[in-house]
């Protein structure tokens, strides 16, 4: 049997998605979830991971392009930063200054360390919009992570699918992470790719559960990459050769 992991990401951004993560937990439809500590539901989020039981399978959704900054110095930052509140201008292909590389650094500390201040036993690490995995951010990602004892990280998506020709830079980061000592899945995907093709084994598939107008639950990801299937998130738990496993058991 090969070992699945299904992520929903972005618990805390909002009450909308943060129901429908709760209720894909519900729905056996996903493992684990990553929750953004600069999210608008942050306390309710919390809440809600008690009373439904998934309160030990949450990782932590750094966050450099959306919402309100936690620190003071990185808005500061004109790449990152615009009316106090994060912008997607950054496209991580330019080095950073040491100003930048300080406050970015202090900005993803503050945010592992609310998650840690509100009891979360922090399972795992990515990121929102994959910035962690960006050339000049990743370093400080890494370094964060590695003093707060977290071990387990997302890689890049496999943009070859999933065979194991992925690109060189997918190969490069893996092994970065490999290197300082972080525990990875060996394929990452978005639940579309696995329309494509069979699921190897330790494989992480990325969700985004939302609701429809309709209040059905969806996958906000598939619904944009033109997903058919009306966006339902699959029950992956019902195909005989896979085994749903969590980032814990990793």
């Amino acid at each position: 049997m090969n070992k699945v992991i299904i992520n929903a990401d972005d618990l805390g951004m909002n009450i909308r998605c943060t129901k429908a993560i709760a209720k894909a937990f519900a729905k056996g439809l996903v493992t684990d979830t990553t929750m953004m500590s600069t999210g608008e539901y942050f306390d309710g989020a919390l809440e809600l991971a008690r009373e439904q039981g998934f309160f030990d399978k949450i990782g932590i959704h750094l966050n450099l392009t959306e919402g309100i900054p936690l620190t003071e110095g990185i808005k500061k930052l004109e790449r990152f930063v615009t009316n106090g509140r994060f912008n997607k201008s950054y496209n991580g292909t330019t080095p950073l200054s040491k100003a930048e590389e300080e406050a970015i650094y202090t900005e993803l500390s503050a945010q592992v360390e609310r998650l840690e201040k509100a009891g979360v036993k922090i399972t795992h690490a990515d990121s929102h919009h994959h910035i962690h995995t960006r050339k000049f951010i990743a370093p400080v990602a890494i370094k964060v992570c590695r003093e707060h004892g977290i071990t387990k990280m997302r890689i890049k998506r496999s943009s070859a699918g999933f065979s194991a020709e992925n690109s060189a830079e997918n190969i490069s980061f893996r092994q970065m992470l490999l290197d300082n000592g972080f525990k990875t899945a060996d394929f990452f995907v978005y639940m579309v790719d696995i329309i494509k093709a069979e699921i190897p084994d330790n494989t992480e598939i990325l969700v985004h559960p939302d609701f429809d107008r309709d209040g059905v639950l969806i996958d906000r990801r598939a619904m944009k990459d033109g997903t058919p299937s009306g966006y339902r998130l699959p029950n992956l738990a019902k195909l005989k050769h896979l085994q749903l496993t969590e980032y814990t058991f990793l």
